[in-house]
């Protein structure tokens, strides 16, 4: 065979090949237009990437508000155990403060004012409780007593409450008043 024959002979078998291929694919498309199986195969494509797009950006933001929360109650722990502390030291304070010229009592009191300073950068505030309506969600009630007063209305505060920001680090323990109808009420029942 000259190199002429081969060149033909091989340029009918790729023609037989494209033609093959070309069937093939027609077959298995069966009535489809392929350039409409091309269009709709892009179009899944696109879906597929504009929502890992979205899941993506629902990721980096959910991320972002994580980290701005770890950063914003990083010290909550500290300050959760350093609640009780101050709470000793301003039973101290109590004792003390029968003789408030004692340097010992000066020297309490400028400690405590530092405490509050210190807690107030932190933005550690206490929680509002004397003489308002009991609240659930920032107070803890410990007993209730029959008083002049609207009942549920917080009497007492035998533990101060604190809030970090927005975020309750311990609730007030308060005393509220009930109404002397309930009182009465209950002994007859």
């Amino acid at each position: 065979m000259s190199e002429t024959e081969d060149a033909e002979k091989s340029k009918e078998i790729e023609k037989s090949l494209e033609e093959q291929v070309v069937a093939d694919a027609a077959g298995e498309m069966g009535d489809v237009d392929p350039v409409q199986a091309l269009a709709e195969e892009s179009a899944r494509w696109r879906d597929v990437a504009m929502r890992g797009a979205a899941d993506f950006d629902n990721f980096r933001k959910r991320v972002a508000r994580e980290r701005e929360e770890a950063v914003r109650y990083s010290n909550q722990g500290l300050l959760e155990e350093l609640l009780p502390v101050l709470d000793n030291f301003e039973m101290g304070m109590m004792a003390a403060s029968a003789d408030t010229s004692s340097m010992i009592y000066i020297g309490m009191d400028m400690v405590r004012k530092q405490f509050a300073d210190f807690l107030s950068s932190q933005g550690v505030e206490e929680v509002p409780a004397l003489g308002l309506p009991f609240d659930p969600n920032l107070h803890e009630a410990i007993s209730e007593e029959v008083s002049d007063q609207p009942a549920g209305t917080v009497l007492r505060v035998s533990r101060r409450g604190f809030k970090l920001k927005d975020r309750l680090l311990r609730p007030a323990n308060v005393v509220v008043a009930k109404d002397a109808n309930e009182e009465k009420g209950g002994a007859d029942a």
